[in-house]
């Protein structure tokens, strides 16, 4: 446990930074998102869209923690917010994570984002099928960099969210005396 403390008190961040991080980061990447969908022309599939919605909770709560914080060290409603922020990028490691998986074929995805169902569920599906419309599929990398896919590259900010999140609630538990003996 020393090791940790050390390690925590060596990180040039301040607890009050960090939900501002985690808000600038969270704006930047759903505005990336909605930038290659509106810009770029990258429809979004099923698994994109379930991506964006940690984002709207990530987004308010790092406003709001950020806003309460008025001192170096966060009080508890301020923690609460990014204890909320780790849950919903946690929530989001595990979609990307599963979409890139998709993606890069280590296992089957839903059938109705993959191809693999040819047979209309609903009215809808079959008027759209029927209409020649291309529905983006899950199992497709539509865009990537250097391998790495749009869902992989959201696995890594949500992970690096969660990390980044649960800095100042490890900061508080070792403060507070909460020690393993």
């Amino acid at each position: 446990m020393s090791f940790l403390m050390s390690f925590l008190a060596s990180l040039p961040l301040t607890n009050r930074q960090i939900p501002w991080l985690i808000f600038a980061i969270s704006v930047s990447a759903l505005g990336s998102a909605l930038i290659f969908e509106h810009v770029g022309g990258l429809a979004p599939c099923d698994l994109c869209l379930q991506q964006r919605v940690p984002y709207w909770v990530l987004i308010p709560a790092a406003l709001l923690a950020g806003a309460l914080s008025r001192e170096a060290n966060l009080g508890i409603a301020p923690l609460a917010l990014i204890a909320l922020c780790v849950v919903a990028a946690s929530v989001n490691v595990g979609i990307a994570g599963y979409h890139a998986g998709v993606e890069y074929k280590w296992w089957e995805g839903p059938t109705g984002c993959t191809g693999g169902g040819l047979m209309a569920g609903s009215l809808a599906e079959l008027k759209q099928q029927l209409a020649g419309v291309k529905v983006p599929r899950c199992d497709e990398i539509a865009w990537s960099l250097f391998g790495i896919s749009m869902a992989g590259y959201n696995f890594l900010i949500s992970l690096g969210l969660v990390a980044l999140g649960i800095l100042p609630l490890l900061r508080y538990w070792t403060a507070t005396g909460v020690e393993e003996e």
